[in-house]
């Protein structure tokens, strides 16, 4: 068993919950995958997109924490908290509630390249420790500002007292964080009500499913409707073709000497069958990633 399931996670469920809720639902019928992990982490109160990495796919989730990300939030005006979402309590309040059409206007000011500072309550290490369990514990938290990229920013909806917005963002991004700066840099202050992953990396909502569907499919005996190939995960890879000595080499580790492609990054498959994620640079091509197929 070797593949993606793109879960839907529900809200109050954090990814590690999700994936235990995978695993429980295909050992209940027999199914007992060696290695099962997530691909990008979901706060408990934000829904979407989870990529679970089942069997060899497992060694592609890490790619998924380096990819484009896509979300879609709410903010709302007045209230900032401990937490910059539902669950803090409320530190600052204020009256100002911003138009429509003052939020449009600063949108481009936060799309593109921008320097932004994570909660406090994020799972981000200081000195060993997670950021998160200082602040509950009463520390200040204070991290470095990093840079990220927004690479798309508009709004969906507003009202007097909130708005909605999509935002496709690189890694490293806390939409948390936009939704505090945006509110800061319109004169007021604002924590996200409503968080919902709509995209990681190559996956999208359309691909999700449901725990009770999943559970619904799998007791029915028709997983293969919703496990994925573990090429899904690379679908921005171009393939290189290999012949059975080449294919041996790279299993081994082994690199491979005067192979014309471009130099980048490929997916080594002998026939339909992947080998190995590889790099190809102008000396050779090595293993990034083997993956064990028939």
């Amino acid at each position: 068993m070797n593949g993606w399931i793109i879960l839907d996670k529900p809200l109050g469920l954090s990814s590690a919950q999700g994936v235990a809720a995978v695993k429980r639902i295909v050992r209940g019928v027999g199914i007992r995958p060696d290695r099962i992990g997530h691909g990008g982490t979901l706060d408990p109160l934000a829904t979407g997109v989870l990529p679970i990495a089942i069997g060899e796919a497992t060694k592609l989730a890490g790619r998924m924490l380096d990819a484009t990300k896509g979300y879609d939030f709410t903010v709302k005006w007045g209230v900032a908290t401990t937490t910059e979402d539902a669950e803090g309590a409320v530190v600052t309040t204020s009256d100002l509630r911003p138009t429509e059409a003052a939020v449009a206007a600063i949108l481009p000011r936060f799309t593109g390249p921008i320097a932004q500072v994570p909660p406090a309550y994020s799972a981000l290490k200081i000195d060993g420790q997670r950021a998160y369990a200082l602040a509950r514990a009463g520390e200040t938290v204070e991290l470095a500002t990093r840079h990220v990229t927004i690479h798309d920013l508009h709004l969906r909806e507003s009202t007097p007292e909130d708005a909605t917005f999509s935002a496709t963002v690189s890694k490293g991004t806390y939409i948390r964080s936009l939704a505090r700066d945006l509110a800061l840099a319109l004169g007021s202050v604002g924590h996200v009500t409503m968080l919902r992953r709509t995209r990681a990396g190559p996956f999208r909502l359309d691909q999700a499913i449901s725990l009770d569907k999943f559970e619904s499919l799998v007791q029915g005996a028709q997983l293969e409707q919703v496990l994925l190939p573990l090429m899904a995960g690379l679908d921005d890879i171009p393939a290189l073709a290999i012949d059975p000595e080449q294919a041996a080499a790279l299993r081994q580790g082994r690199r491979l000497f005067g192979h014309p492609a471009s130099p980048g990054t490929y997916l080594a498959c002998l026939g339909p069958v992947p080998v190995a994620l590889v790099e190809i640079d102008p000396e050779a091509v090595r293993v990034l990633r083997g993956f064990n197929l028939e």
